[in-house]
């Protein structure tokens, strides 16, 4: 393990804190970024995410592939974590939060706007990051793909009925370009790059080039990761600083949703006797968030200012150092699965 991925911790700290003091001096800077966008699609985070995702991609076996139906239970446990379990515990930690608990400090109109944030993040499973979380606790990057896959096909046709039923309204929008866009950069180009140079190294035979490759790569996919915690960071800077009170009442929800999602995942996959390579990525889809989506979404239906918008950006702050520590949980409790 290399000096990046050894403190990892430390480097993502630092581009925290450097993403809000930079974009804190320099906000005209990160709003011209800010712009550079299609569909609601950033294409400098989208480039970042790209530079995290290839190193991962060249690493699949496709021969490999077709033995993911061998093993069902990891795609099933996926399934149902993300679209019978996490929606419907987002809407109820948030009704909880923000009609009972958070009541006295946040008015009825402004919580109902908050909860359908985390709502919309609830109803949108992770499709780029998970990439990165499943290299971190050495998931199998073929299951991976797989369930990443199946989900970004049921995501197309299940958000919007879904959205709409949690959120109680029957006229929800759907930035279908968005979410069409989305996966096209962030799963499709990518996986394509990763057969294309995959395929050309392994019909010359040349398995010492492709190993060689992989680790020369590696590198930046961590730096990919902290450039693109440092323009999120930076892009919110002002929000952070503005509103640092409701940035807590927000977190606090959406921290216990994180760790409690993983934590029924884990259990479920410890009982189902999945191996860990295995068992690892699918409770990290299930605990991460396909925040892009979810922003874009709160954005068109209620308002860039609005208390959605803020708790979904509240959703990608807490989301990496979250993800990080559950990464750090998965290695070091790998011993309670099958290898």
């Amino acid at each position: 393990m290399g000096i990046f991925e050894r403190y990892l911790s430390v480097w993502v700290g630092i581009s925290i804190i450097t993403g809000v003091f930079i974009g804190s001096l320099f906000p005209s800077l990160f709003s011209l970024v800010a712009e550079l966008e299609v569909a609601h699609v950033n294409l400098v985070i989208a480039l970042f995410i790209w530079l995290m995702i290839y190193p991962m991609m060249v690493q699949i076996d496709f021969h490999a592939i077709k033995d993911v139906r061998k093993q069902p239970k990891g795609l099933i446990l996926t399934l149902v974590i993300n679209w019978l379990i996490k929606p419907f515990t987002m809407a109820l930690l948030g009704w909880l939060f923000f009609k009972i608990l958070f009541i006295d400090w946040v008015s009825p109109a402004t919580a109902n706007e908050y909860i359908a944030g985390m709502i919309l993040l609830g109803v949108a499973p992770c499709t780029a990051m998970v990439f990165v979380w499943s290299q971190m606790t050495k998931g199998d990057p073929n299951y991976t793909l797989v369930q990443v896959s199946i989900n970004d096909v049921i995501m197309i046709f299940a958000f919007a009925p879904l959205a709409a039923f949690l959120l109680g309204v029957s006229d929800i929008h759907v930035p279908w370009q968005t979410l069409l866009t989305s996966v096209l950069l962030y799963v499709v180009l990518p996986l394509l790059a990763g057969i294309v140079t995959r395929s050309r190294l392994e019909k010359n035979g040349d398995s010492d080039r492709l190993q060689g490759l992989l680790t020369s790569i590696k590198p930046w996919s961590i730096m990919g990761l902290l450039a693109t915690v440092i323009l999120l960071f930076g892009f919110q800077a002002e929000v952070i600083l503005q509103q640092p009170e409701t940035i807590v009442l927000i977190a606090i929800p959406l921290i216990i949703q994180t760790y409690g999602i993983f934590a029924i995942a884990y259990f479920a996959a410890k009982r189902l006797k999945l191996a860990h390579k295995i068992a690892a990525p699918a409770c990290m889809i299930g605990a991460s968030n396909f925040f892009e989506l979810a922003v874009a979404v709160a954005i068109s239906l209620f308002g860039l200012h609005s208390g959605a918008a803020l708790a979904t950006v509240v959703g990608v702050l807490v989301e990496v150092p979250v993800m990080l520590s559950l990464v750090y949980f998965a290695n070091r409790t790998s011993h309670w699965f099958n290898k």
